[in-house]
């Protein structure tokens, strides 16, 4: 049997030495993660009473292998209130409801009259001749200018942190993508699909993802230790690998302490800048292309404040700014309305994100300076004018990785490099998909794929 070691321990590491364990329990396995805590950013802290999330608040329950993660973990998924059902942008200087109808579409105050009647154009509007277009040409092809400024850039903010002018929407977003592609236009799509589903008895289809936002009780972490107490001591933690060399069928795992491990396998799990950099040596033309994956900075700050000190109800989500209104936040989130235990009695928990890939050097500035900043924002764009009672600021250097057009042949290069290496894998979120339900469900296939290919027997 051939030993396994997974270089990562995030949910992606952490989730793929699961699943292959679950299928071959005798697997040798050591998961190596470069930092004194696991879970990347998955980050909870609790402080004087407040739970915060570092990083990943949640993720939706429309994917089964999360869910089933869960189950088989013990532990017990806590969807959101149904307040953060209601979901606001910024605005022209007021919150704005999105709609959630088509009769609330039609008398919202978000978009103009023009805008609405644009967006009705859509049915009509050609398809794209380009096969990698930005979201930001395609939002403007197909729902003109004032739609994409206020919906569409926004929501690739609240997701990605991204620029939706580089974004790729076929990588991004590749259900939308195959919609255009297989009816023309999206709200054909939507007609079709609801009449179909309607035939067949199923849920009917919204224009986005779908599901409920669901976390744990206790946070997010949550699953990352309970993941942690299955693998025991097979986790390595503080041990950052430096390099990866190869001889005959056997990988050479090198480590910051100057030792080295051997195995006929390696899973490299971590971010795809820290991959380009242990495989520098290995294959230069591989590091080249991981290398080329952006992450720009972003900073998560949270603000405690008794109840009495907020003269608004925090009845929803939260809400996102459009680049347009040329505000530093990128959204907040108002915790303690989404999920319960997040704030104290008496008290609420709001979430704020800065900088992107927009403004990636405003996340990197001093804790007292990002604070601030959020404290004079939150003023303007919900009147808050008291000091906060807690404070928290997270800040990731390299955050969450872009899907930039190109995006896909990048990822042929590296999955045709990675078929001249047998035993050698990479996944995580700089490929197929950001989310934690991605990360889970492409572990779970790449699982699958290395017990098949016989690497663990």
């Amino acid at each position: 049997m051939g030993r396994l070691i997974i270089v990562g321990g995030g949910i992606s590491g952490l989730s793929i030495a699961y699943a292959i364990l679950e299928r071959e329990p005798s697997t040798e396995l050591l998961v190596f993660e470069a930092e004194k805590r696991a879970g990347g950013k998955i980050w909870t802290e609790r402080a004087n009473g407040f739970l915060c999330e570092g990083g990943v608040n949640g993720f939706l329950d429309n994917k089964p292998k999360t869910i089933e993660l869960a189950s088989k973990l013990r532990i017990e998924p806590l969807r959101s209130n149904d307040a953060a059902r209601r979901r606001f942008v910024y605005s022209e200087g007021k919150l704005h409801l999105l709609p959630e109808s088509p009769s609330a579409f039609f008398i919202s105050n978000l978009l103009s009259f023009p805008g609405k009647l644009r967006i009705l154009y859509e049915i009509f509007a050609p398809k794209g001749e380009k096969e990698d277009e930005s979201l930001a040409d395609f939002a403007r092809r197909r729902l003109g200018k004032e739609a994409y400024e206020k919906l569409i850039d926004p929501m690739a903010s609240g997701i990605y942190a991204g620029d939706p002018e580089t974004l790729s929407l076929k990588s991004c977003f590749p259900r939308i993508h195959e919609l255009e592609k297989n009816y023309g236009s999206l709200i054909r799509a939507l007609v079709k699909l609801q009449i179909q589903a309607k035939k067949s008895g199923n849920m009917m289809p919204g224009p986005g993802p779908g599901g409920v936002l669901t976390s744990f009780y206790d946070g997010m972490e949550t699953m990352i230790d309970s993941l942690k107490n299955f693998l025991g001591d097979r986790i390595r933690l503080d041990s950052r690998v430096t390099g990866i060399g190869k001889k005959g069928g056997t990988y050479a795992v090198h480590l910051s302490d100057g030792s080295k491990v051997e195995a006929e396998n390696v899973v490299i799990a971590s971010p795809a800048y820290a991959a380009a950099e242990m495989l520098s040596d290995f294959d230069r033309s591989l590091s080249s292309t991981l290398s080329e994956i952006p992450y720009p900075s972003l900073s998560v700050v949270c603000l405690g404040y008794r109840k009495d000190k907020v003269n608004n109800s925090l009845e929803g989500f939260g809400f996102l700014v459009p680049n347009r209104e040329r505000r530093r936040l990128l959204g907040t989130l108002w915790d303690s309305s989404i999920f319960p235990n997040r704030a104290p009695e008496g008290y609420v928990l709001i979430r704020s994100m800065l900088g992107g890939a927009r403004a990636s050097e405003l996340a990197m500035r001093e804790d007292d300076r990002l604070i601030d900043i959020v404290i004079a924002e939150l003023r303007d764009v919900m009147g808050i004018g008291a000091e906060p009672d807690f404070y928290r600021v997270y800040r990731h250097e390299r955050a969450i990785p872009q899907y930039i057009v190109g995006h896909q042949s990048k990822l042929k290069k590296i999955d045709e490099t990675l078929m001249k290496y047998r035993g050698l894998y990479i996944t995580g979120n700089a490929y197929r998909g950001i989310g934690v339900n991605d990360c889970i469900e492409n572990s779970y296939k790449l699982a699958e794929r290395i017990v098949e290919e016989g690497c663990c027997r």
